[in-house]
């Protein structure tokens, strides 16, 4: 679970992944801890058993979108019900809208109109385009609340490669066991949240609101070899799945569980010292380990217009904003809450919605709360807010260019992944 952009230098702001905190362990995860972790013995020689194959997952691309395109190689369009419909030559593109409570599918022959669809390469190791993003699996087209929604059903392990490849983008050779930790608290967050949103249709979204997800095109020899090399295995507590919380940058020391969230109580998700030998952070190359925003008067008045209302919080702070003061700080010197004073009231903004009400002038989110503020004022007024931060995520579970760090200074999986979750064990489900 992240709250942060990845490791990947894009420049873009994502938004929190905060919800990793389902209390009970999925279905799947029952039934095949008790296939491996039976140990009864058998009084004659068992029967060799095939290797257990991975779970499909069900990943929100779209949610209530106008319109898609969708291409690729060649392609089978599928009725759920009434089976085959076409095949739609390879290069092709067919444009999906949604009208009434059905989906119209147009551009390769004559105009479908179904309440669902299904679109599969025709050849099994195919690959389909949506909106310009390749994909394995199939995909899933239906009408939802208010737009068209698209569900792309892959196996577990290929959508990991494709997550993995995503989070952790191109890589050396050196930094292959951090990109194995990356794959195993990935897999471990599917199995743990699998059904999240089940009441939409899907499993996941595709998107840092679980993990980001970039499908085929993301995928690179190193983190589709780290995903193989870890198949199957996840980090567990008391032979449950954890809440496999992670993010970008620490800065130099992670943050307890609970004073970033008020849910994550677990006894693994606790503040870690995360340098090397010599004291250096070992996430000092992050790009994101040091890092300004700031606005002007006036555009920090129209972000707190737009921010405030969505935190329901008071909006007229924004208009006569006077002054920001930090109240308290965690014990890891991240700031815990502050205030927006007015002329005539206070506003207190608490936690991880500091990183959204205080939104970069370019969008996005704050990169963390570990930050002071520079106030510029002419005749008392506030004329410009500087903000000089460190680190970048919520900071809690796995720092990744932490454990890029620690994999350039020869540290393995197991070493990476108990650093970052003390008293967990790597368990394997298939």
């Amino acid at each position: 679970m992240r709250c942060d952009e990845s490791t990947r230098d894009t420049g873009r702001n994502f938004g929190d992944r905060c919800a990793a905190g389902r209390t009970r362990h999925t279905a799947i995860f029952a039934l095949l801890l008790l296939a491996v972790g039976s140990c009864a013995q058998p009084e004659t020689a068992p029967v060799p058993v095939a290797e257990t194959r991975d779970p499909d997952f069900r990943i929100g691309l779209l949610v209530n979108v106008r319109q898609a395109t969708i291409g690729g190689d060649a392609l089978r369009v599928e009725d759920p019900a009434e089976g085959d419909l076409r095949t739609v030559a390879a290069g092709s593109t067919l444009n999906v809208t949604f009208r009434g409570s059905a989906v119209a599918l147009s551009g390769s022959g004559s105009r479908i109109e179904r309440r669902a669809l299904v679109i599969r390469p025709a050849d099994s190791g195919g690959t389909m385009r949506l909106n310009g993003r390749t994909y394995r699996g199939t995909l899933e087209l239906r009408r939802g609340d208010s737009g068209l929604v698209v569900v792309n059903v892959v196996p577990l392990e290929q959508y990991l490669a494709g997550v993995v490849g995503t989070e952790m983008g191109a890589r050396a050779g050196d930094e292959i066991e951090a990109l194995k930790a990356q794959a195993i608290v990935s897999r471990t967050y599917a199995i743990r949240n699998q059904g999240r949103w089940k009441d939409h249709g899907f499993d996941l979204v595709g998107t840092v609101n679980d993990q980001a997800y970039g499908g085929a095109l993301n995928e690179n020899v190193l983190a589709t070899a780290a995903v193989a090399a870890t198949r199957g295995q996840i980090l567990t507590w008391d032979n449950q799945p954890i809440d496999a919380f992670y993010f970008s940058t620490c800065g130099g020391r992670t943050e307890d569980g609970t004073a970033a969230f008020a849910g994550a109580s677990r006894p693994y998700l606790r503040s870690i010292e995360d340098r090397d030998p010599t004291g250096t952070p070992w996430c000092a190359t992050s790009p994101r380990f040091h890092w300004t925003a700031g606005w002007t008067a006036s555009q920090l008045a129209t972000t707190l217009r737009r921010t405030l209302p969505a935190e329901h919080l008071a909006v007229a702070r924004a208009n006569d904003l006077r002054d920001l003061r930090v109240i308290d700080r965690t014990a890891t010197g991240r700031i815990a809450s502050l205030v927006l004073v007015g002329r005539n009231g206070r506003t207190v903004v608490a936690g991880q919605a500091m990183r959204r009400v205080l939104s970069p002038s370019d969008g996005g989110l704050l990169r963390s709360t570990d930050f002071t503020i520079r106030i510029t004022r002419t005749g008392g007024k506030i004329e410009r807010v500087d903000i000089d931060g460190r680190g970048n995520g919520h900071g809690v579970g796995m720092c990744q260019w932490g454990a890029i760090g620690r994999a350039r200074a020869g540290q393995d999986v197991g070493t990476i992944l108990t650093s970052y979750f003390p008293g967990t064990q790597v368990q394997r489900l298939y």
